[in-house]
C-alpha cells in the first residue's frame, strides 16, 4: 500500500465547490485539509459540506486577506503534497 498523501484544497473562488470536492477526496485513504481566502459564506449548501466535513474532521482554515494570509497559505502549500485551487 501506497504511503498517505496530504491534499490541500484552496477555496478561493468558488468556496462550495471547493468544499463539495474536498468531501469528495474524504473517500480517499488520504489526509485532506482545507483553507479558505476569507470567511465562507453562510449558506444552505456550504452548511451542509461543513457538516459533512466536521464528521470526516476534516480542517478548516480561513484565512484573512488582510493579515498574514499570504504566507500561512504558502506554508500550507509547502506542508501537501496535492494542492487544488478552486
Amino acid at each position: 500500500m501506497a504511503d498517505q498523501k496530504h491534499i490541500l484544497m484552496v477555496a478561493v473562488q468558488k468556496p462550495g465547490e471547493a468544499l463539495r470536492m474536498a468531501s469528495g477526496l474524504t473517500l480517499l485513504d488520504d489526509a485532506v485539509n482545507i483553507v479558505t481566502w476569507g470567511k465562507l459564506p453562510e449558506s444552505a449548501g456550504v452548511a451542509e459540506q461543513m457538516e459533512a466535513l466536521e464528521f470526516a474532521e476534516v480542517p478548516v482554515v480561513e484565512l484573512n486577506p488582510a493579515g498574514d494570509a499570504m504566507a500561512a497559505l504558502a506554508r500550507q502549500i509547502l506542508d501537501n503534497d496535492v494542492v487544488y485551487c478552486v
